[in-house]
């Protein structure tokens, strides 16, 4: 089950990856290629799982629960 530190885990084990990118791209003309698409796709990546993960944390509206009985199902 998830924790609430998942989301800064994530954000480490994403930073730790961007500085890899970026001090392990190839050397060349397209180096900085390289690491604009490395780091642009993990932030965006983290980004999109920290929302979805954070929107399933903590939704904005509660699940109904159909199997309740309501005032309307009582016979007076």
């Amino acid at each position: 089950m998830a924790n609430g530190w998942a989301p800064f885990i994530g954000l480490v084990v994403v930073a730790i990856f961007c500085g890899a990118a970026w001090f392990l791209s190839p050397k060349g003309e397209e180096q900085t290629i390289w690491r604009s698409t490395l780091i642009l796709s993990a932030s965006a990546m983290y980004l999109m799982w920290a929302i979805t993960f954070l929107a399933q944390m903590h939704p904005l509206i509660q699940p109904v629960r159909n199997d309740l009985r309501g005032p309307e199902d009582f016979q007076r």
